[in-house]
């Protein structure tokens, strides 16, 4: 089996796996980062949602050997040490989770969003977090810390 160089929230992590591999399992199985999450393996729940050079990505459907060369960031690589990041901040101020399984993937779908929109609309809320399935139905809270986390960024980027 091949060994293969990632570029996994800002450390070099070497990962042996055959490479069709999903990320997914590479992540979990063999680099221990369990955050990201087993949902429904084909790609349509995003409970397995990472960043990969800032972009959302099913990582049940992206082959590690695909995964080279990229920057992927998880749950795990969002706070900066002890800080949580500000999205992460909106969800426990807006008491986003219930059962929490989606919600490594809410969050970092959240963050590549408001990396792109820094004050996005309701519709751009809605639609950069409708691929991500909560069967808690806790949609509208996300939406508010959302909201919440745009308004805090907003804040931090002002002189």
């Amino acid at each position: 089996m091949p060994t293969f160089l990632l570029d996994v929230n800002g450390a070099r992590l070497s990962a042996t796996a055959e490479p069709a591999t999903p990320l997914l399992w590479v992540l979990r199985d063999t680099v221990g980062l369990t955050g990201t999450k087993y949902g429904c393996g084909i790609g349509a729940c995003g409970s397995c949602t990472v960043l990969v050079d800032g972009e959302p990505r099913r990582s049940c459907g992206l082959a590690v050997k695909d995964a080279v060369g990229r920057r992927i960031l998880t749950i795990e690589g969002l706070a900066s040490g002890t800080a949580l990041h500000a999205v992460q901040r909106a969800w426990v101020a807006e008491e986003v989770v219930q059962c929490g399984y989606c919600q490594s993937g809410q969050i970092l779908a959240a963050v590549a969003l408001l990396a792109r929109a820094p004050r996005p609309t309701e519709r751009q809320i809605d639609d950069a977090m409708s691929g991500i399935l909560c069967r808690c139905g806790t949609y509208g809270r996300i939406r508010a810390a959302v909201k919440r986390a745009a308004a805090e960024l907003g804040k931090e980027a002002r002189p």
